[in-house]
């Protein structure tokens, strides 16, 4: 029986030996370059993910994170990042996680095998849903099982897997494979695949943001702005866009309340707020077109 890539040896793996570490690192750095370069076979589905994430958000649809161990890890610090990155309302976001996301140091092993209480937690997905099951495997007991639930509801269901031809893919609507070369030690997917993972999800949120008018020339205009870091940001970005002094950026944001994309119209363009919010709902958000009238 033929292993999963994921579970198979990787033949740079007699490099890991006590006593050399310098030629053990060399290995493991090139096993995460490998890993990475996975991700470009994958664009094409990445975008189709992105699309449909962001089609859930402009129809005030829920995004599910779903995943056990690792992959969890690497699901859940994506979703978490996106309320202060683009501002996604908490309401549209939902992390499942087998055994619950950690409080501690210990990654709860066993759950992932579990799926109770799963029918409840997802009990309020729909059509208008999209879900993101990410398994190295692509057959985790738990997120397959996610994965059935969310089929049965009709939701859009991204698979992201590191072996082709697993269940999770096979299942999806859209299956993203991350084809990562063996681990240098052998199934320990946090690794490598992990590695790919998180890339991938980086980039489906990312591709979402700009799907949704939430970046405007490699800028984040839809951060929320809740610490001192991202205030100076937020300044920077309105006084770079709109063409001002930080001094007129900083008041524009002021004026309106903090909110990035209608202080850049009210700096650039003069508008009052109440302007500004209704130019940006008639163009979606989006402020390519509406500087362009400036």
């Amino acid at each position: 029986m033929t292993l999963p890539l994921t579970e198979q040896l990787h033949p740079d793996a007699l490099h890991l030996t006590q006593g050399n570490l310098v030629s053990a690192a060399r290995a493991l750095a090139e096993g995460q370059i490998a890993a990475a370069a996975a991700v470009r076979d994958a664009l094409d589905n990445i975008a189709r993910g992105a699309e449909a994430m962001a089609a859930t958000i402009r129809t005030d649809g829920v995004l599910h994170f779903v995943a056990a161990g690792s992959s969890g890890l690497m699901a859940a610090a994506d979703a978490q990042e996106l309320g202060g990155t683009f501002s996604i309302p908490p309401a549209r976001l939902r992390i499942h996680m087998a055994g619950g996301l950690p409080t501690g140091v210990q990654m709860p092993g066993g759950a992932e095998d579990a799926a109770d209480g799963l029918e409840q937690a997802m009990g309020q997905v729909t059509a208008r849903d999209t879900v993101i099951a990410v398994s190295a495997s692509g057959s985790t007991p738990y997120t397959m099982a996610a994965a059935k639930i969310a089929r049965a509801r009709k939701a859009t269901v991204i698979g992201i897997a590191n072996n082709a031809g697993s269940p999770l893919l096979q299942g999806a609507d859209i299956p993203i494979l991350l084809a990562t070369p063996p681990e240098l030690i052998s199934g320990s997917t946090r690794m490598g695949a992990g590695t790919a993972q998180k890339i991938a999800l980086n980039m489906l949120s990312s591709l979402m943001a700009v799907e949704l008018g939430h970046v405007h020339g490699g800028m984040m205009v839809n951060l929320r702005a809740d610490n001192d870091k991202l205030r100076a940001r937020a300044t920077g970005i309105v006084a770079r866009i709109a063409d001002v002094d930080a001094n007129t950026a900083q008041q524009a944001l002021d004026a309106a309340n903090g909110e990035v994309k209608p202080a850049i119209l009210i700096a650039a363009q003069g508008l009052s707020l109440t302007q500004a919010r209704t130019r940006l709902q008639a163009d979606k958000g989006i402020l390519t077109a509406i500087l362009a009238q400036n």
